[in-house]
C-alpha cells in the first residue's frame, strides 16, 4: 500500500494509561535512564513499558552517526557515565525483569566503541541477579570488531544481536556511515568466536525494497549462521526522517515469517510492529 498521508488501520494503536505502564515510566525517569522506546519513537513503547518491559539505552542519546531512518539525535556525545551500570542493574531489580535487551548508540569516539560498558552493564547487573539472561544489540564496532568481541567475551552468555537494517542498495540513503559488508561479517564473527550463543539481527520494509533483495539479505544472514531475525514495518519516527514507501499488508509479513523458517532461521518474528526487541523474551 502507497502513503497517502494516513496511516493503514493496522498501524494505528493506543497508548495504554494501566499501572504497568505508570511504573515502567516512574522506574525509568527515577533512575534517569534512557531507552531505545522513545528516543527511536517506538510504536510498541505503549505495549511494552504495559508488560513491565524495556529496552535500555546505553552510553547516552547521542549518535556518532546519522541514520536517515532513525529518531536519535547525531552529534558529539558526553564522556561515559560510570553509574550507568548500576542504574541499569537497580532498574532490572525493581522491575523484576528476566530478561534484559541492551542496546546502544554508535559510538565511534570510543577505543572500543563501547563494548567494555556493555560487558559492565551486563555482570553489575548479574551480580546482582544471577538468573537474569541478557540480549545485547550491538553498534558494528567499527574498526576493533576483534577487540569488542574479546572484551564481551568476558560477559558471556547473551544472545548477540547486530542489526543489518535494510538492503544493500539503500545503505548510502538509510545508513550513511554503516556498510552492509561491515554488519555481516561482525555476525559472522560473533557466530565464529561464540559458536554457542543465538546471533540475531533485523531487517525494515517499506523503504523501498525489492522482494528479491530482502531474500537476498535472508540468505546473506543464514550464510552468516545468524539464528535469529526480526521483520518490521519502517515508520518515520521524525518529519526530517525517510519518507515511508509502502505500507506493507499484514499478510505479507506473515510470508515473511514462513520464508525465513524455511531458509532455516530458527527464531522468527515477522509483523508490521515487529522491532528487534519486540518480545525478545518469547520463545518461538
Amino acid at each position: 500500500m502507497k502513503p497517502d498521508g494516513k496511516l493503514p488501520p493496522w498501524l494505528k494503536r493506543r497508548i495504554p494509561a494501566s499501572d504497568s505502564y505508570k511504573h515502567t515510566h516512574h522506574v525509568l525517569s527515577t533512575l534517569g535512564l534512557e531507552t531505545i522506546c522513545t528516543n527511536a519513537n517506538c510504536p510498541n513503547r505503549g505495549e511494552c513499558w504495559d508488560r513491565g518491559t524495556a529496552t535500555v539505552l546505553i552510553l547516552g542519546n547521542i549518535c556518532t552517526r546519522n541514520c536517515a531512518f532513525c529518531s536519535v539525535a547525531g552529534g558529539k556525545p558526553e564522556p561515559v557515565d560510570a553509574t550507568e551500570p548500576m542504574r541499569v542493574a537497580k532498574m532490572a531489580t525493581e522491575m523484576k525483569l528476566k530478561y534484559l535487551v541492551i542496546t546502544s548508540v554508535d559510538r565511534d569516539d570510543l577505543k572500543d566503541a563501547g563494548a567494555g560498558h556493555f560487558a559492565d552493564v551486563v555482570n553489575t547487573c548479574r551480580n546482582e541477579n544471577r538468573q537474569l539472561q541478557f540480549e545485547l544489540l550491538v553498534p558494528d564496532f567499527k574498526g576493533c570488531q576483534d577487540e569488542a568481541l574479546e572484551i564481551l567475551s568476558n560477559a558471556l552468555p547473551f544472545v548477540f544481536g547486530h542489526n543489518v537494517e535494510t538492503v544493500p542498495s539503500l545503505y548510502s540513503k538509510a545508513r550513511p556511515g554503516s556498510n552492509y559488508r561491515r554488519s555481516l561479517g561482525l555476525l559472522k564473527k560473533a557466530k565464529e568466536k561464540f559458536p554457542h550463543t543465538e546471533t540475531k539481527s533485523s531487517i525494515m520494509l517499506g523503504l523501498g525494497e525489492s522482494k528479491d533483495e530482502v531474500i537476498e539479505v535472508l540468505k546473506d544472514l543464514r550464510q552468516v549462521n545468524c539464528d535469529r531475525i526480526s521483520i518490521g514495518q519502517y515508520l518515520r519516527p521524525t518529519k526530517r526522517s525517510l519518507e515511508v514507501a509502502e505500507y506493507v499488508e499484514p499478510e505479507i509479513f506473515d510470508w515473511w515469517k514462513k520464508k525465513a523458517t524455511e531458509l532455516g532461521f530458527g527464531w522468527v518474528m515477522s509483523s508490521p510492529f515487529t522491532r528487534s526487541s519486540y518480545h525478545a523474551e518469547e520463545k518461538n
